[in-house]
């Protein structure tokens, strides 16, 4: 099971009916949210953005005595912005995780994995904690993440980072929670730690592009499941156990 062909099967999909509500109405509510967040916040957030680049800026150049608060204003705007785009996109995602993966799922798994036993190692409340951590690490990466902030050839960088391990640690659990066992849903995601985080930070890539952007979520969910059963299915297809030791 390759990325590409996961990617493909997933736009193959995006005509069913089902599928194209999913792509709309998770965008459609975290755009109102994190909009009504702008117009509430956009003004003092930025200012306060400003003054905390301004001292860094000075700071990091304090051999050259200069007013930065024009540069440290542009730069606030521009991180702004550039936080929002996966800001929006995540809360379309756990929007999507508890209303529409479960739906993704079976929609793969009746096409392409009708003969994947469903072993139920996933719950709600492991759903729900599994959002919790990848909040907890969005906030924790961002936080450790600051300083970089100061050298703005990392600002385009440092969001699709942060993503991309977000966006596979919000899509992981869910796409495998119906079928897998917990010891199989442990051992694919330690196998394939290095193609999920691929497919997070391609997911974080295409937010940026306009209108196509806002529907990734969902072309991005339906490729995490279809290349997670796959990995599944070839899992269990091997004779190595994958019991716990």
């Amino acid at each position: 099971m390759s990325i590409a062909g996961s990617l493909f099967y997933a736009l193959g999909n995006l005509l069913h009916p089902r599928i194209l509500w999913l792509m709309v109405w998770p965008v459609f509510v975290a755009l109102l949210v994190w909009g009504a967040v702008a117009i509430v916040f956009w003004t003092q957030f930025v200012l306060w953005l400003a003054e905390v680049l301004r001292a860094w800026i000075e700071t990091a150049t304090f051999f050259v005595s200069w007013d930065a608060s024009d540069a440290a204003r542009v730069a606030a705007k521009i991180v702004t912005l550039l936080a929002i785009v996966p800001l929006v996109q995540l809360t379309a995602l756990l929007i999507l995780g508890v209303f529409g993966m479960p739906e993704m799922v079976g929609h793969v798994a009746k096409r392409s994995f009708p003969e994947l036993a469903r072993r139920r190692g996933g719950s709600t409340a492991g759903s729900a904690w599994n959002a919790v951590v990848a909040l907890a690490g969005l906030i924790a990466l961002g936080a450790a993440s600051l300083p970089l902030w100061v050298f703005p050839p990392l600002w385009p960088v440092i969001p699709v980072a942060i993503m991309g391990w977000v966006n596979q640690r919000v899509l992981r659990y869910d796409a495998l929670a119906e079928h897998a066992e917990p010891a199989e849903m442990a051992l694919i995601f330690r196998e394939q730690r290095g193609a999920m985080y691929l497919l997070g930070v391609l997911l974080a890539l295409v937010a940026y592009v306009p209108v196509v952007g806002l529907f990734a979520p969902v072309v991005f969910g339906l490729a995490f499941v279809h290349y997670l059963l796959g990995a599944l299915r070839e899992r269990r297809r091997s004779p190595i156990d994958v019991s716990p030791t």
